[in-house]
């Protein structure tokens, strides 16, 4: 029988074991930090890979399916990327590429139409496709600012003058509030004229002149009774009729001159007395100048002159008297003024309601 042999361990055997372990140490370093080069050259041992980029499509269309060309689309992110933009093709078609992942918002305009947006996740790697997109047409909403002409001013100013009477009874048409009232038509001005001269209240106001002439027996010449009476009213309203028609409307006109009071309402008592008195020989052009008043004194003039047609022979007037009666027409129209520039506002109801505008 052979004897089995054990191996039996020793400490120079542990000592040369670890002497063999530290002797090769920098060869396994060595060896790897070659295998390992590759992945730290690379970064991919720190850094993942990139996402794949998205793509998105689509087309655009109106209510009727018809392609929409050059709608301008723009395409953004709710992070920093840059913005992308594009315009539709002929087919209303319109696409991007390279488009980062994530959340993104389409912007859609085209001329007639109101713009619309669209929102989506675009994920890495996919082909994000939307359906027709239908563009509504554009509602406009155009502030209309209506500007009348100066000619319809001046109607609407002329409806206004036409309802004005003192004390709501007697007419008041030849005045003005608004200072700064664009000029009559020769229309306007033979419409104020003949609306004054067919005023009731005229009619009334005459009828009164020739009785009181008829008691106090003037103008004998024209009798007495019904027919007397009759002449009186005819003489009276027609010298009425004859110095409105030709200084209110027919020389105004020729001398494109205003007829009208224009009430300045403002200033000092002083300022606003020497005003009106003025106004009995100046009168305000079409043009916005004031001009010498050829319109009122030539009418009274020719009122006057007319009126000894129809009047008994020893009543008519020589030049001397006609010029003498222009002259204190002239001062009862300064009268006239004074009283519509202190007092015929407030005596107008119609004009309380509206304000006077200042030059």
């Amino acid at each position: 029988m052979y004897a089995s042999k054990r191996r039996v361990s020793s400490p120079h055997a542990a000592i040369y074991k670890i002497r063999s372990i530290l002797r090769n140490l920098p060869i396994l370093a060595l060896a790897a930090l070659v295998f390992d080069l590759p992945a730290m050259a690379s970064g991919e041992q720190s850094q993942p890979a990139p996402a794949s980029p998205a793509s998105i499509s689509g087309s655009i269309v109106d209510r009727t399916g018809a392609s929409i060309t050059g709608a301008k689309i723009r395409l953004s992110h709710k992070n920093d990327s840059p913005v992308q933009e594009g315009i539709s093709g002929n087919d209303g078609q319109f696409s991007f590429d390279h488009v980062e992942p994530g959340p993104f918002q389409i912007t859609i305009a085209a001329q007639g139409f109101a713009a619309k947006s669209l929102s989506g996740t675009a994920q890495a790697g996919q082909t994000f496709n939307f359906p027709p997109t239908v563009l509504e047409v554009a509602t406009l909403t155009t502030d209309v600012q209506v500007t009348l002409s100066p000619a319809e001013i001046a109607q609407e100013q002329v409806r206004a003058e036409e309802k004005q009477r003192l004390l709501g009874l007697v007419p008041n048409y030849f005045v003005s509030y608004a200072h700064q009232a664009p000029p009559l038509t020769t229309k306007l001005k033979f419409s104020l004229a003949l609306k004054s001269t067919v005023d009731p209240f005229t009619f009334v106001v005459n009828a009164v002149i020739a009785g009181v002439q008829q008691s106090q027996n003037d103008y004998a010449g024209f009798g007495q009774g019904a027919q007397g009476y009759a002449k009186r009213y005819g003489a009276s309203y027609g010298t009425f009729f004859t110095g409105t028609l030709l200084g209110g409307a027919i020389l105004p006109s020729l001398f494109k001159q205003d007829p009208r009071y224009f009430v300045k309402g403002y200033g000092t008592k002083r300022s606003r007395a020497l005003y009106a008195i003025a106004n009995a020989f100046v009168r305000k052009g079409d043009n916005g100048h004031w001009q010498p008043d050829y319109s009122g004194i030539l009418g009274s003039l020719a009122a006057a002159g007319i009126s000894n047609f129809y009047y008994p022979n020893k009543n008519r007037n020589s030049a001397a008297v006609t010029f003498e009666n222009t002259a204190i027409g002239i001062g009862a129209d300064t009268l006239g003024y004074l009283f519509q520039e202190f007092f015929s506002r407030k005596l107008t109801p119609s004009a309380n309601k509206r304000g006077a505008s200042k030059p």
